[in-house]
């Protein structure tokens, strides 16, 4: 099976064989593994005054970039993150790009979440202001957000060339989620099924991510009826045991490997993440091999492939 279809499988729940997908959210060490800066951090000031040459050139470095990360560390899927400055018909052009260069070998995504996030700063007051002075325009703003990403994806879907969505919107700190359960199923869980609804109607796939802990909104959550549910974030208390033992036989899991482990632990405590991970994640298929955030900046590269050694050796189904 190529890296896309067991990565379609597992997002299915169906069995596989061989080695149990594996996917990032984002690899950002890009400059030490290949000398180049990662596409997410980058900035064109004068893109509109290149030539479409120029421009194309820049494209295909790009497109290489991607497929060139999953190759190396054996990717099944491709989340495409864009470039600040591009509009949507660049950012089409780049991920047709990797689509053909790459052809049916990967799982191609994209963002797409429209739901409200976990605010920063004076955001949070503002946030919470409003949950009681303004319920109802909160809710209008909500279903707003979700009818335009709606309608932005039925023209990307007339591209042909996304698998699905990974919709990032975090709501949860390590302790607890940002709002109560009650307040997530009025002002977020509506929304996010809305959404979620309207991909699959469309054709897509989704992965929810949300890292923090998740278990007292878990069950809406998995009725908001994701594909997949990316994180589980031991950080945060997530038990990826506990939520395969609720849960895997409705969704497939992705993630697990504690990121403070794969940053500061030992080569023992890494080790034992990654066992965990694999040993509750993989029965009964539906699951996805992958830290429990990001390869983030500041990550040792040794670290990330000292994981991939361990999952190479042993998520293999027989």
């Amino acid at each position: 099976m190529k890296e896309r279809e067991k990565f379609i499988a597992a997002l299915e729940r169906r069995p596989i064989t061989g080695l149990v997908p594996h996917f990032e959210l984002v690899f950002f060490l890009t400059m030490e593994a290949f000398g180049k800066l990662h596409p997410s951090q980058r900035h064109y000031a004068q893109w509109e005054q290149m030539s479409r040459t120029e421009q194309t050139l820049h494209i295909d470095e790009i497109a290489r970039l991607y497929i060139d990360t999953a190759r190396r560390y054996q990717h099944a899927g491709i989340l495409y993150h864009g470039v600040s400055g591009w509009d949507m018909e660049t950012n089409r052009r780049c991920m047709e790009r990797i689509r053909e260069l790459s052809g049916d070998e990967y799982a191609l995504l994209a963002h797409g979440d429209a739901t409200y996030a976990l605010p920063s700063g004076d955001g949070v007051m503002e946030f919470v202001c409003r949950m009681f002075e303004d319920a109802q325009g909160l809710k209008d703003q909500a279903e707003r957000m979700v009818d335009e990403q709606i309608a932005l994806t039925e023209t990307m879907r007339s591209w042909g060339i996304l698998d699905g969505f990974c919709l990032c919107s975090d709501y949860c700190f390590n302790t607890n989620p940002f709002l109560a359960p009650e307040q997530f199923e009025e002002f977020i869980f509506p929304y996010l099924k809305k959404l979620i609804a309207a991909y699959r109607e469309q054709g897509f796939y989704t992965i929810k991510h949300t890292d923090g802990n998740i278990m007292p909104i878990l069950d809406m959550l998995v009725e908001a009826n994701p594909h997949a549910l990316h994180s589980l974030d031991p950080q945060g208390g997530v038990d990826i045991a506990e939520v395969k033992s609720r849960c895997g036989n409705r969704l497939c899991l992705i993630g697990n490997v504690n990121c403070a482990s794969l940053q500061t632990g030992t080569a023992e405590e890494l080790t034992a993440s990654v066992q965990y991970a694999l040993k509750h994640g993989m029965p009964d298929y539906g699951y996805i091999f992958s830290t429990s955030n990001c390869i983030y900046t500041g990550l040792a590269l040794d670290r990330y492939e000292m994981m991939l050694d361990i999952w190479r050796r042993e998520g293999i189904y027989a």
